[in-house]
């Protein structure tokens, strides 16, 4: 049966079913009011006959006219003024049948040609203009569905290209700097130097692995962050000082691949960097009611205008909201006078 039914298309099931369905009316009213005899089933079958054809060549004439690519008010027209054509040719049709083939009631052989044709076109009508709405209904309802799943896919899509076009830009971003750091060190400390050539070298592997990710577990994350400041630690000695206050139920929550290596650069840039005093850049994860708080404090004073200007907080901000759908927040403010606090708020669910 299911095979049966997986080889009839839509539209012929919803022809035989709605077909059906006038077929079962009409012979529970002829029961229910003592109509039901030969007369009465040859009436009906030839009514379901020509039924089927008309509205078959109807469903032709939608698509030779192209008629469901029009506006919407074009298409009720043009249902309308089909429903009342083809109820003409209907009604044309069985009142010639029904003088031949001497299927008509009494009443109806005392009635006029022009009474019979007006009952028999009016009758057709009610039932072409019940199939054309339901026609109508459901192509109209599953062309919004199909734009809505076309919608979806294109902005996914669209999405896609823009965390590719960020990662693109975060990577290069992150090698020059780098590259700058170990040439100060070249000449100076050649040791250094190559310790920090492996430090980059395994961010790099990392970064590397977690390209084609939209997100990686905190853990992960915290790898490469360590990397980064292994590398940057040889640079500043003793003028910078990391503190990591980690819940260990947070390292499995997701981050967007490089989020946290790009707040610790901006931190080390906009603060350890711009001052010759030692500075603290403090990392926190927590969970807290549904959300996950991430957050990198550093020493220094807060320039809105200044970090505007900088990509990589631009980017963290797009892509939070875009791979959270808008739900996680990016703030960064200045905590006291001394501390600048960059935070991250994913919900949890």
């Amino acid at each position: 049966m299911d095979r049966v039914l997986g080889r009839i298309s839509k539209y012929w099931l919803f022809q035989l079913l709605g077909w059906g369905m006038f077929v079962g009316i009409n012979i529970f009213f002829a029961i229910t009011y003592n109509l039901f005899d030969n007369l009465f089933i040859t009436r009906l079958c030839v009514y379901l006959v020509v039924g089927l054809v008309m509205s078959h060549l109807m469903r032709i004439a939608i698509h030779r006219l192209s008629l469901m690519n029009r506006p919407v008010n074009y298409q009720l027209l043009g249902f309308v003024l089909l429903s009342v054509l083809f109820a003409a040719l209907v009604g044309l049709l069985e009142t010639f049948l029904s003088s031949l083939l001497q299927l008509e009631y009494k009443e109806e052989v005392l009635m006029g040609l022009q009474q019979k044709i007006s009952t028999n076109i009016f009758t057709s009508f009610i039932y072409f203009f019940i199939w054309n709405c339901i026609y109508f209904i459901y192509h109209y309802v599953e062309q919004s569905r199909k734009n809505q799943v076309d919608n979806l896919k294109l902005e996914a899509m669209v999405k896609s290209l823009e965390l590719k076009t960020i990662k693109a830009s975060i990577n290069p971003h992150f090698i020059f700097n780098a590259l700058n750091s170990i040439r100060a060190l070249i000449d100076e400390d050649p040791s250094r130097a190559r310790v920090s050539v492996t430090s980059l070298g395994n961010i790099l592997r990392s970064s590397m692995l977690s390209d084609q990710l939209e997100t990686v577990t905190l853990e992960k994350e915290l790898e490469i962050v360590e990397d980064y400041l292994a590398l940057e630690l040889i640079r500043f000695e003793d003028r910078l000082k990391v503190k990591y206050e980690i819940e260990e139920d947070a390292l499995d929550n997701p981050v967007p691949p490089m989020m946290l290596q790009t707040l610790v650069e901006n931190a080390i840039k906009h603060g350890i960097g711009k001052s010759v005093e030692p500075g603290i850049i403090k990392i926190v994860a927590l969970e807290n009611d549904g959300l996950f708080y991430l957050q990198v404090v550093n020493d220094g004073k807060l320039n809105m205008q200044k970090e505007k200007e900088g990509f990589g907080l631009q980017s963290t901000e797009t892509r939070l909201q875009l791979i959270f759908a808008g739900r996680a927040t990016f703030r960064i403010s200045q905590l006291n006078e001394k501390e600048v606090l960059a935070e991250v708020v994913i919900p949890l669910d």
